[in-house]
């Protein structure tokens, strides 16, 4: 990927530097991430970007399709989890790629999952600038898409996040956020923002109105919900005690509607048809099993980070699901090793994270994030004890 630069980085990276590095990201906001920082970025070839690019203005079509609420009302199979005032679209978009090569040894995407929800959309504008602090990363590549730089993205988050409304007004809502894997981007979003981090379980409800405790004891009115409330993670959480219910009828806004969670994700996937995209089908829609299982991904529909999963699917695997309507079946995604390292070479998974303002015809890509990985699959558990691993970011030529 890029060879005379990666090369160059290779030869002048010193363990001295990454811990550096890590210090200036601790350092930040005074927190250590609790997931591992790679030891480098990955630098996207133009090739590869131009395929990216291409490959999420097609998914798009079927994102921004008219019908779009109606093809996957299925996805909200039970009225206990439709939140009520569902705007027109999602405002999140993230969509998962494994790098892979094609006929020609060139790098080519292939759709892992899409998801209508957001990503750590801060932790990767600020671990973009650690890397460029404290590695020798040429002046001319950058993470962002759409002309952005640090100071626009920054700004254009912003006004999708807070907009006009007063920064204390703003919450972003998540259970228990200190002891989620992801808190560095909250606490970023929190600094960047001035908005304030809150569980659900301090959130107060008068009427239609909610409301939380600030510093100084005093009630505030909640007016936006930057939501990052996993339901399947909620629903495992019986002990919590909320004042609330998202299925209330409530005098909020949502900034990432609860509901595209649910239809912009897995259950998608059997929709999109296009090279980028591995043949996906719903496992109760099948009447015949493909002979080579062995060649495919067995997905439950609505869980996260991986949970419930099966790479090495066999018949006996499928008979003991007693609720098929909730799998899909999925090609499996053959990533290459395309990065290379002091030791073994890498695989490559790019997020690309995207945005949809209420006044845009069509959702389109800010930023990125990327993961390293040397296991089975992409995920702290498959890469334990493993160097040259964990979250990164991708830089390209501008």
């Amino acid at each position: 990927m890029i060879p005379e630069i990666r090369e160059k980085y290779n030869r002048e990276f010193t363990p001295e530097k990454y811990e550096q590095f890590k210090e200036g990201v601790r350092l930040k906001y005074n927190y250590k991430p609790l997931f591992r920082e790679a030891e480098t970025p990955f630098f996207i070839p133009k090739i590869l970007k131009e395929r990216l690019l291409e490959a999420c203005g097609q998914i798009s079509e079927t994102v921004i399709r008219p019908d779009i609420k109606t093809i996957t009302q299925g996805a909200l199979y039970d009225p206990e989890l439709i939140v009520p005032n569902e705007d027109e679209h999602t405002t999140f978009l993230q969509m998962d790629f494994g790098v892979c090569l094609d006929e020609n040894g060139d790098p080519f995407p292939q759709l892992i999952e899409i998801q209508g929800f957001p990503s750590v959309y801060f932790f990767q504008y600020m671990v973009s600038q650690a890397y460029k602090e404290h590695f020798d990363i040429p002046a001319n590549m950058t993470c962002y898409f759409k002309d952005l730089t640090p100071e626009t993205y920054k700004e254009f988050m912003r006004s999708i996040i807070v907009g006009d409304s007063n920064p204390e007004n703003v919450v972003l809502l998540e259970i228990e956020p200190e002891k989620q894997t992801t808190y560095i981007d909250m606490l970023s979003t929190s600094v960047e923002l001035g908005i304030p981090v809150v569980c659900v379980t301090k959130v107060f409800k008068l009427g239609r109105r909610l409301f939380y405790m600030n510093k100084n004891g005093e009630l505030v009115r909640i007016l936006k919900i930057y939501n990052r409330v996993i339901f399947d993670e909620l629903y495992q959480r019986p002990d919590l005690k909320m004042q609330f219910k998202f299925t209330d009828d409530l005098d909020v806004e949502w900034i990432g509607h609860p509901n595209w969670f649910y239809r912009i994700s897995k259950y998608l996937m059997p929709f999109l048809k296009n090279k980028y995209v591995p043949e996906t089908h719903f496992l109760d829609k099948m009447e015949v099993l493909p002979s080579d299982l062995e060649n495919y991904v067995l997905k439950p529909l609505f869980s996260f980070a991986g949970a419930g999963v099966i790479i090495d699917v066999s018949r006996e695997d499928i008979d003991q699901i007693q609720d098929r309507s909730n799998y899909i079946l999925q090609h499996k995604v053959h990533y290459e090793p395309v990065l290379k390292t002091p030791n073994d070479p890498v695989k490559v998974e790019i997020r690309m994270l995207m945005m949809w303002p209420k006044d845009a015809h069509a959702p389109f890509v800010v930023n990125n994030l990327v993961r390293l990985s040397k296991g089975k699959m992409i995920g702290v558990k498959y890469n334990k004890d493993m160097d040259w691993v964990g979250g990164s970011v991708g830089f390209f030529e501008a």
